[in-house]
């Protein structure tokens, strides 16, 4: 699914939806600004409360990175609109999380397992 597609989804029906707590995301950024730069520069989205950035891959014009975001109710527009006004695109979203308490994923089953 689309990022567009789901935000539209999450957006029409987040009047009964309980809170978005968590998202992970997969971002293909420029190496300008830097790692840490372009992550507070993203934590600093109103409904952000944290952020951890992980490099995943690196090359001569770009990296793929992975941002966690935590907050009360996250703004995943909001969240993306800061992520491309610093040059990077949202390729997935890979995690979210709702509701009253932040539930730890466990382990993922392999592909092979799926």
């Amino acid at each position: 699914m689309s990022i567009d597609l789901w935000l539209f989804r999450y957006t029409a029906f987040s009047d009964c939806m309980p809170s978005l707590r968590r998202v992970i995301v997969d971002v293909l950024r420029p190496h300008d600004p830097p790692l840490a730069t372009f992550t507070e520069q993203v934590a600093a989205t109103r409904t952000v409360t944290g952020a951890t950035a992980s490099l995943l891959e690196r090359d001569q014009t770009v990296q793929t990175i992975v941002l966690t975001l935590e907050g009360d109710d996250l703004d995943l527009a909001a969240i993306t609109a800061a992520i491309e006004s610093l040059g990077g695109s949202v390729h997935s979203v890979d995690q979210v999380s709702f509701g009253e308490r932040l539930v730890d994923p466990g382990r993922p089953l392999p592909e092979s397992e799926r």
